[in-house]
C-alpha cells in the first residue's frame, strides 16, 4: 500500500473518513502555530470589518 493511501484505509467500522498525517497532527498540535494562525485570521476578520464601516 501506498504511504498516502494509509490515510484513506478502512478501519473495522468501515470507516472513509480520512485520518489526519503527521504533519497535519504536529500543525495542530503546535503552540506557535496555532498563536500565528489566530493573529492571521484575526488581521483578515479587521480587514472585513473595517471595509463594511
Amino acid at each position: 500500500m501506498i504511504k498516502e493511501e494509509l490515510n484513506f484505509a478502512k478501519n473495522e467500522n468501515f470507516n472513509l473518513t480520512m485520518l489526519p498525517g503527521k504533519f497535519a497532527i504536529a500543525m495542530r498540535t503546535c503552540k506557535i502555530w496555532q498563536f500565528f494562525r489566530f493573529m492571521v485570521i484575526n488581521i483578515k476578520m479587521l480587514v472585513v470589518v473595517s471595509k463594511s464601516h
